[in-house]
């Protein structure tokens, strides 16, 4: 049961985490979805997760813009 919730969660975490976005709003939206996914995965607070996981992407990406094309 628990492999059935795990799958489709780590799906779209990964299509998350393969997509940077142009502009800082949808840096934020893509990486607030990835941490969603690892929160639900790991069994963190999901806000705590989404937080964390946009910071990161729009850091990542605005540190590094050549990486995220």
């Amino acid at each position: 049961m628990r492999c059935s919730k795990i799958f489709p969660v780590s799906f779209v975490a990964m299509t998350a985490l393969a997509a940077c976005g142009d502009t800082i709003p949808e840096q934020a939206i893509l990486g607030g979805a990835a941490g969603v996914g690892g929160a639900v995965v790991v069994g963190a607070p999901v806000l705590t997760g989404a937080a964390i996981g946009a910071a990161g992407n729009v850091a990542y990406c605005q540190l590094g813009p050549g990486k995220c094309k």
